[in-house]
């Protein structure tokens, strides 16, 4: 990152805040990857004299007495998750195994080039170190929680024992509105479907054509879900299956999207197409096209849709396993499919069909399924297994977490509104929210623990777009000071 760059982030205000978010976010931590971000931790920790310590699953552990005249308040766990969402835009040229992120400051916002930014959950994270190394911040003993694979499977959350914290409050640092406080979230499961096909010679007198989409904002496939955002793979195949039949159209490859946790933002399949029904073709395409921007005008005004000649693949897809891959995807659910009956707009079930690739006879789906109920997500999963098995796919489900039933009598939340109340002179916003926060997991094994979430603004997680508000930074860390002088006395 410039040097210049550098020192512009490190002197926003609050400084502490900032600064460590700096140092986080030159340590490459992708999900799954995190050895390096986990050693930054612990030699954080070492650093100030703390006990540090790693669990068995390589989740880290930083402990710090209470500040004098705060030994009577209860033990709180301050909680982030270590690992970043790691998305990038086609014409970047970017590392995330290697390089830090290249932040840049644009008006309020603190944005990345090209990529995302690390500050879901960075920013939560960050705050927890600036408490630890700081020297005149009161708080009462604190336990810091540090995470490891929240956006890939929640495998740090899933396999913290029982035993090992000691704090009988949670205050988890990664909500994305600083207006909201949670007290619930939705749970997941992920969704996959595999099969093979036979591949077949290119008929004769076929050409080759690549069809592209992109543009499209992506964005987090939980809280961003009801915002009528294009899903890259959905946009593909409906083209797909309202051309195929008529046009004697073939598929060689398709290839879109990728994480399970962000709204694909592009695909791009390779075709062949007789060379007597070419005109048709485009004429037909041309209108289906029409009619998905036109749909999308809204909420997607940067969407692209286009079809280049390119060299014609050897082979293609058996024209039954086409059939079936396509009417599949087309009725397999995407998006809300139920809305919370008990909280005013709060999304209860959705999907995302996140990864689509076709390639060598083999083809594999991936889904993320979200509820709040625990039921309501099994019903949608086994909606998706459903169409998938028809079309003679395997499907197997995985990564199962539970969500985190909201408790509107919680101690910990009566002390975060007033704070909000005093210090803003209006009421936050207690809600419920529709991403995989790691309270739901965390309180199987400590389900005496009060819990609580909360966090500064950050729009556009899981996408290049991502930006954090550096007003809403403050606004944040004078809340998260207050709360942590305020903690309930010992009973």
């Amino acid at each position: 990152m410039n040097n210049n760059l550098v020192s512009e982030i490190r002197n926003l205000d609050p400084k502490p805040l900032w600064n460590k978010f700096a140092d986080l976010n030159a340590v490459p931590r992708p999900s799954k990857k995190e050895d390096r971000v986990i050693q930054f931790m612990k030699d954080f920790g070492n650093s100030l004299g703390l006990e540090t310590f790693e669990d068995d699953i390589r989740n880290v552990i930083i402990r710090k007495p209470a500040t004098a005249g705060m030994e009577n308040r209860k033990p709180i766990v301050l909680q982030g998750h270590l690992d970043m969402v790691h998305q990038k835009n086609n014409d970047t040229n970017f590392d995330f195994d290697t390089q830090g992120i290249d932040m840049y400051v644009d008006g309020d916002w603190v944005r990345a080039k090209g990529t995302t930014l690390g500050a879901d959950n960075g920013l939560g994270v960050a705050a927890i170190m600036a408490v630890l190394e700081s020297t005149d911040i009161a708080h009462p003993a604190i336990e810091a929680l540090f995470t490891i694979d929240e956006e890939t499977g929640m495998t740090g959350a899933l396999n913290l024992k029982g035993g090992i914290l000691q704090g009988e409050i949670l205050l988890n640092l990664d909500t994305e509105e600083d207006n909201e406080i949670d007290i619930g979230c939705a749970g997941g499961i992920d969704v996959t479907a595999t099969r093979s096909y036979n591949r077949e010679y290119t008929p004769v007198l076929f050409h080759g054509y690549k069809i592209t989409a992109k543009g499209l904002n992506g964005g987090h496939s939980g809280m961003q879900i009801h915002e009528g955002l294009g899903n890259a793979n959905k946009i593909m195949n409906r083209m797909l299956f309202e051309t195929f039949d008529e046009f004697d159209l073939r598929v060689s490859t398709i290839d879109g999207g990728s994480l399970r946790n962000a709204i694909p933002r592009e695909s791009v399949a390779v075709i062949a197409l007789p060379v007597t029904k070419e005109t048709e073709f485009f004429d037909a395409i041309q209108k289906t096209i029409n009619a998905i921007k036109a749909e999308f005008q809204t909420t997607e005004p940067k969407l692209e849709i286009s079809i280049d000649k390119t060299e014609t693949p050897e082979k293609v897809m058996e024209i039954a396993a086409q059939k079936q891959l396509i009417a599949a995807l087309y009725a397999a659910v995407n998006g809300v499919y139920r809305m919370s009956a008990d909280m005013k707009d709060l999304v209860e079930t959705s999907n995302n069909i996140a990864r689509v690739l076709v390639k060598d006879g083999d083809i594999l789906i991936g889904c993320l399924t979200r509820s709040s109920v625990e039921s309501s997500k099994f019903d949608l999963a086994n909606a998706l297994k459903a169409a998938f098995s028809l079309g003679g796919f395997e499907v197997k489900f995985s990564g199962s977490y539970p969500g985190w039933t909201p408790n509107v009598n919680s101690e910990i939340l009566k002390v975060l509104v007033g704070i909000y109340k005093k210090q803003n002179g209006s009421e936050p916003h207690v809600v419920a929210c529709h991403a995989g926060l790691e309270c739901g997991i965390l309180g199987t094994n400590y389900p005496g623990m009060d819990m609580i979430s909360f966090g500064p603004t950050i729009l556009g997680a899981h996408s290049p777009d991502e930006r954090a508000s550096i007003s809403s930074s403050r606004k944040f860390w004078k809340f998260f000071l207050e709360i942590l002088e305020s903690i309930p006395a010992k009973n």
